[in-house]
């Protein structure tokens, strides 16, 4: 489908669309840039991408499809970058969490040239980060929100659609700010609590005693915890209205069930309980029955 893939950011993200476009016979050369050479040396030793490029313009040179895997706070200045090889046939997509943000980037720095940028976020990743945790199949069976907007060319539209499908992704499509707000709801905010309890309870005198007591329910709830502080860092300040207002919420659903422990009122607890228990079995059960759909 593709001749070649200007590949920036050759990590985890970058380094698994290449491998699984290159699985999948869609792409015939893949040239990669990095901000550290060491990365881009390591994605080509092991095959991720087989040409170096000393620059994300260059990188950009002769594709005809693009993949920015950059922190969200990159987007601007990355684009800004190649825009002057950026052409009306040229799919340009990114995987970052947060949209409004990209959106309002790539008008700036694409001006014109903006209809050829598709908004993507794949649903996926790992606690590591690197391009020697890239997988092929990192995206199999995964969801992937598109993110268009209202100059965004529609043949793009639909190569970017054809693309994740051809991976093995669920392709559905939002608006970029109905993105936001419900990512700051089901991933944005979870990771902000995962870090805080890490910090509360390193925080304590008898840290270590407690981790040291720790099984799979402190694994489990923290896994997220083990996130890259920078991309992060990035995500949070990115999203941070609808993030706050989402931990707003948070904090009034924690003082209820803090009053009903106070008020030593089983019952009314256990209901609460009951509830949260019925609605994350409910949506297990939605995502088992999606995923045996495909």
């Amino acid at each position: 489908m593709f001749e070649q893939l200007g590949l920036i950011g050759c990590g985890l993200m970058g380094g698994s669309f290449a491998l699984a476009l290159k699985r999948a016979g869609l792409v015939q050369r893949v040239v990669g840039y990095s901000k550290s050479p060491s990365t881009t040396d390591r994605a080509r030793q092991m095959g991720v991408i087989d040409v170096e490029a000393p620059s994300a313009l260059l990188a950009v040179a002769g594709a005809d499809i693009v993949l920015l895997a950059v922190p969200v706070s990159a987007t601007e200045a990355t684009l800004k970058a190649i825009k002057h090889l950026v052409t009306p046939n040229m799919l340009v997509m990114d995987v970052g969490s947060t949209k409004t943000d990209v959106v309002q980037a790539a008008r700036r720095a694409l001006r014109d040239q903006v209809g050829s940028f598709v908004p993507a976020h794949p649903i996926t990743g790992r606690e590591v980060s690197g391009v020697e945790h890239a997988e092929a199949d990192l995206y199999s069976g995964r969801q992937v929100i598109l993110t268009p907007i209202e100059r965004t060319l529609t043949a793009q539209l639909k190569k970017a659609e054809e693309v994740w499908t051809a991976l093995g992704c669920r392709v559905s499509s939002m608006s970029p700010e109905s993105h936001d707000e419900a990512f700051a709801a089901i991933s944005h905010l979870p990771h902000l609590l995962a870090f805080a309890f890490i910090n509360g309870l390193a925080g304590q005198s008898q840290a270590d005693t407690f981790l040291s007591l720790a099984g799979p329910g402190f694994r489990d709830f923290t896994r997220i915890a083990g996130g890259e502080p920078k991309i992060w860092r990035d995500i949070f300040l990115a999203n941070r209205e609808e993030l706050l207002t989402q931990s707003q919420l948070f904090q009034q659903a924690l003082q209820r069930l803090e009053h009903l422990v106070r008020s030593d009122d089983p019952q009314a607890l256990e209901d609460m309980l009951t509830l949260a228990s019925e609605t994350r079995t409910h949506w297990r059960m939605g995502a088992q029955r999606t995923s045996k759909g495909r």
